[in-house]
């Protein structure tokens, strides 16, 4: 394992990742704003930032949310296991260690390219057969307060990633798929010591406390969450992940683990779900086409490829770039090391092209057409030059504040935006084998402890809250992304690949955890990578920003004063909140000249990047 010149991870250091974490670096704004209601809900909270070195491998590498996760998917590569061998082994460590972002009760985008082309593994949770477009409507017929709709029974999905996972192993692993889950199954008997975020964020929790089951393992006999440092064992969860391997995802799917799921979904005694048996037997992943498209930086051609809808990340992230592309934003460096006020005018502006766009089209492509037939019309060079000519470039241009979707193909669409609604969680593997393979994935339970529910050791998703609460607009148009049976909901999720056009070899595997933060933040750091030239690390490194067709938003004490002036001065409505993702970024790149891959992690959460 190689690190960057001058910079290295010692054991302190790693000590500091599992425990400990520093303040923010950067400027401290004078005119910090408020967060109001207008500004996006996080979708976990911060616990801090600790600076990361940046690292570099030679054969193999993999970067994850956590360092035992990291740590597993290390030795299932070094024992010859491909990405996706090594991807399992990390999720199921995941699920032990980070049970607040994904786990085996929730869903997983999976891209990978094995040598010769990308595909897409589509492990979406999807709505139970007996759900419906009233399932977030009160008894008055309006949609329900967010949160009632989250926790209990009522927002729990059919999990779909252990069977997606298991459907790429038939095609791409090399080692048992038993053998994977040993790691996972260790950690669970024997414990792990409880980190400061899963410490923080189990005390900033006002809500998993109500279940009993997550209550007693999360919590001590006086309800206070276990500190720093304290071993949690969790038997429950070895005894499910030992019936996996054996097994497969039936274990999980059918038999006595699926009706400990379906019974705490529908007997939950406030808010049941409409989950059963049948609904979890029946899950089926898919294969999908991935979404690529052409994109130039630096007088080079690349193929962005990203997940397709039900994602709506590579079509956002795509439309941002490309919007840009149409503007004069590659004439504007990094002042000081950070993005110029004018640069962020642009990229915010484009932002909010992008997720009007998000609202009006995106959804499950089994029950929802793409605009114009397909959903490349979303990303054809006419089109985004359209787009981009309704962002003032000139100096002091007006910022339009709120963008309307637009016409691809020049046709209008039958359906009404989605009404803005709070998204969460997730958690980004990024992996490079021996064996000519790249992985990019991304795994979620939705939000923060999923809809606090525990069941044999590990958590249930709330992940139909992705849904649109309100099936309609006033005029009774329906919204694309509405509740329907079967149905996946749309996700921000963002794995993607990169491709040299020229040599078909993958040069970036990346993506973040966030919620619907996760398009701005991803794509404000390919831009860091592919525009810039920056290493994978100072383009994960540098602030959030973006918008999401609201106000414009800026990670809190990250950005000069005179930056937050300028762009208020343009009517923006700035928000500078706290902007907690979780980027993981495997580049191919060179130190001294020798090819490497070299790995950032985001300074805001715990993980990191290892290899040989």
């Amino acid at each position: 394992m190689f690190h960057f010149p001058a910079l290295a991870l010692g054991a302190v250091a790693l000590a500091g990742l599992l425990s400990g974490c520093a303040s923010a670096p950067g400027f401290t704004a004078t005119a910090t704003a408020t967060a109001t209601a207008t500004a996006p809900p996080q979708p976990e909270g911060g616990s801090g930032y600790t600076e990361k070195p940046g690292w570099a491998a030679t054969t193999f590498a993999v970067a994850a949310a956590n360092p035992l996760a990291a740590d597993a998917g290390y030795q299932v590569l070094k024992a010859g296991g491909t990405a996706v061998d090594a991807a399992i082994a990390v999720q199921m460590v995941l699920a032990l260690v980070e049970p607040q972002s994904s786990g085996i009760g929730g869903g997983a985008f999976l891209l990978h390219h094995n040598g010769r082309e990308v595909e897409a593994f589509d492990g979406r949770e999807t709505a139970p057969a007996a759900a419906d477009e009233t399932l977030f409507l009160g008894q008055d017929g309006k949609p329900m307060p967010f949160f009632d709709g989250v926790v209990g029974g009522r927002s729990v999905g059919v999990p779909g990633a252990v069977r997606m996972l298991e459907m790429a192993h038939r095609e791409y692993g090399r080692l048992a798929w038993a053998a994977l889950f040993q790691p996972a199954i260790e950690l669970a008997e024997n414990g792990f010591k409880v980190s400061r975020r899963l410490n923080t964020l189990l005390t900033t929790e006002t809500r998993l406390q109500k279940d009993p089951v997550a209550a007693a393992y999360f919590y001590d006999a006086a309800g206070q969450p276990w500190p720093v440092g304290h071993v949690l064992k969790n038997p429950e969860l070895a005894a499910v992940l030992r019936a996996i391997a054996a097994g497969g995802s039936r274990a999980l799917l059918e038999g006595e683990v699926a009706q400990a799921i379906v019974d705490k979904v529908r007997k939950h005694p406030t808010n049941p779900g409409r989950l059963s048996l049948s609904d979890l037997a029946g899950y089926q992943p898919k294969k999908r086409t991935p979404l690529c498209h052409d994109h130039a930086a630096r007088g080079r051609a690349y193929r962005l490829c990203g997940f397709p809808p039900p994602g709506s990340a590579a079509i956002a992230m795509g439309q941002i770039l490309g919007i840009l592309a149409r503007t004069n934003a590659d004439g504007l460096p990094l002042q000081d090391g950070l993005p110029s006020a004018d640069w962020l005018h642009l990229y915010t502006e484009a932002a909010r092209l992008a997720f009007a766009d998000r609202a009006q089209y995106l959804a499950d492509p089994d029950f929802v057409q793409a605009p114009a037939g397909s959903w490349m019309s979303l990303l054809d060079p006419d089109y985004l030059a359209g787009r981009a000519k309704l962002i003032g470039q000139a100096p002091g241009a007006p910022s339009m504040k709120a963008a309307r979707p637009g016409h691809p193909g020049g046709l209008m669409t039958g359906y009404a935006p989605m009404p803005e609604q709070p998204e969460y969680g997730t958690s980004h593997i990024s992996i490079v084998d021996t064996h000519g393979n790249t992985l990019a994935m991304t795994t979620t339970i939705e939000g923060a402890f999923g809809a606090r529910q525990m069941v044999k050791g590990f958590l249930l998703n709330n992940e139909l809250t992705d849904f649109s609460f309100a099936p309609a607009d006033a005029a009774g148009k329906p919204v694309a992304n509405r509740v329907q049976p079967g149905k996946r909901p749309r996700s921000s999720m963002a794995p993607t690949l990169v491709l040299d056009k020229a040599t078909g070899q993958v040069v970036l595997s990346g993506g973040s955890s966030g919620g619907p933060l996760i398009i701005i933040d991803m794509a404000r750091t390919l831009y860091g990578v592919l525009h810039w030239g920056l290493p994978p690390q100072q383009a994960i490194n540098l602030p959030n920003a973006g918008s999401l067709n609201g106000p414009s938003l800026l990670e809190a004490r990250r950005f000069p004063a005179a930056t937050v002036d300028r762009l208020r001065a343009r009517g923006a409505e700035v928000r500078e909140i706290n902007m907690t993702s979780g980027l993981q970024v495997i580049t191919r790149g060179q130190v001294h000249g020798t090819p490497m891959l070299l790995g950032g992690a985001d300074p805001r959460r715990e993980g990191v990047m290892m290899g040989d």
